[in-house]
């Protein structure tokens, strides 16, 4: 006999996480079971313990469903938090496959919690974009020629299986030709894909270069990846292309209030509906919005006046060059004088001392990014949008657990302390 409980320090990670889970309300989670007291069918796993364990695990960096399945076996903190529920890498990577949209909502509720708690505040918001490495390796981006050649491959695998099966060999050896035709079958499926977003990129590289004819020209034909359809290739911060997701991320008070994993090579007008987001999700809106420069388009600026009167928006104009002619200042100051009225207060704000030092604050927001991507963000173990969404929103209810367990605790020590002054 072991008793777990008493291998755990009172002030453990996982007794936090326990208490989380305990809290919250997760009854889309058990809605959806339908073993139940008068239904047949095999007992289900107790959806809190699956959470806690993601959450954990996502604490402790770890993303990998067959890892966390055997440190469920094997580490006293796993096995705590299991009790004698029994946890495997297949029912993990079901929980995270199947409950993106369930852990946007579960972000929700958590966040209405710290704002009843005073502990979030909507006064300041930041937004800011993180490029992410794909599942999917750059060998397995494709153009229409190769894509073709791997669609007619992959259809002639289809059909030899299906063969195979008719002739109804033994068992065992039926069994794995079933497995391995369910395989082909999903490949087909994602080359079904792959060639559908083949078609959107052509289509938006042909709008854009009645624009920017020679800049798209330049780049060459477009590729689409295989194994992951959605991914596309992006510049990354070290310099390299790779197939990657541009994550938006929505901080306030240090918290996360919004994530999430867009297709987009820049984050130039995805910041209103970040905003639309955020007010749906909050019932606030904030009253401050501080962006970096590629973040915000003059047109973001217009329409989030427009929408959001009550909003001030920071974000610093791009750079222009100096070394101009006469004549080019002239047209300068002439657009200038012509621009909307939301455009020429932010330009008057962001020349000002009070608006540059507000903006400073826009760097605390990588504060966020950094933690993420040390619990293993750095690249997503998972292909499809909807499976990396979950994994960002494991993320996010992550970080905000900890970074409240964290505040929650100095707000005790600082009223501990105040209690003898007062005395």
């Amino acid at each position: 006999m072991v008793d777990l409980d008493s291998q755990l320090p009172d002030d453990h990670r996982a007794r936090l996480v326990w208490a989380f889970v305990q809290g919250v309300d997760l009854g889309e989670f058990y809605d959806r079971i339908k073993a139940r007291d008068e239904v047949a069918g095999r007992p289900a796993t107790d959806p809190q313990v699956v959470l806690a364990v993601w959450l954990y695990a996502t604490m402790e960096g770890i993303g990998s469903a067959r890892a966390i399945g055997r440190l469920c076996q094997q580490h006293a903190a796993y096995r705590w938090l299991c009790g004698r529920t029994p946890i495997n890498h297949d029912l993990l990577a079901t929980f995270r496959r199947e409950n993106a949209a369930t852990l946007d909502r579960l972000l929700t509720q958590s966040l209405t919690g710290l704002i009843a708690e005073k502990l979030v505040t909507l006064e300041e918001l930041t937004i800011d974009g993180t490029k992410v490495r794909a599942r999917a390796g750059r060998g397995s981006m494709s153009n229409r020629k190769r894509l073709e050649r791997i669609e007619k491959a992959v259809a002639e695998r289809v059909a030899e299986l299906k063969e195979e099966l008719d002739k109804d060999p033994a068992e065992p050896e039926r069994r794995r030709k079933r497995r391995a035709l369910q395989a082909a079958e999903e490949r087909a499926r994602r080359v079904e894909r792959a060639h559908q977003k083949l078609a959107e990129l052509a289509q938006e590289q042909a709008e854009r270069a009645k624009t920017h004819a020679q800049e798209e020209a330049e780049k060459g034909e477009p590729k689409v990846s295989v194994s992951d359809p959605e991914a596309r290739l992006m510049r990354l911060a070290d310099g390299a292309v790779a197939p990657a997701w541009n994550v938006q991320v929505a901080t306030a008070n240090g918290f996360i209030v919004a994530i999430d994993p867009t297709d987009r090579r820049n984050d130039g007008g995805l910041a209103p509906g970040v905003v639309d987001t955020i007010v749906e999700r909050t019932g606030q809106l904030p009253q401050r919005l501080l962006a970096d420069t590629t973040a915000m388009t003059q047109k973001d600026i217009v329409k989030l006046a427009e929408r959001y009167p009550g909003m001030t928006v920071y974000t610093p104009p791009s750079p222009e060059r100096t070394a101009v002619t006469a004549e080019t200042l002239r047209k300068r100051r002439w657009r200038r004088c012509h621009e909307p009225p939301a455009v020429q207060e932010w330009r008057a704000r962001m020349a000002s001392e009070e608006g540059q030092e507000t903006y400073r604050r826009r760097k605390l927001t990588e504060r966020a990014h950094g933690i993420i991507k040390n619990r293993g963000m750095s690249r997503f173990p998972v292909h499809g949008r909807e499976k990396v969404r979950a994994v960002c929103l494991l993320q996010a209810l992550a970080l905000n657990l900890g970074w409240a367990h964290t505040l929650r605790r100095r707000l005790a020590a600082a009223a501990a302390m105040a209690v003898p002054a007062i005395a």
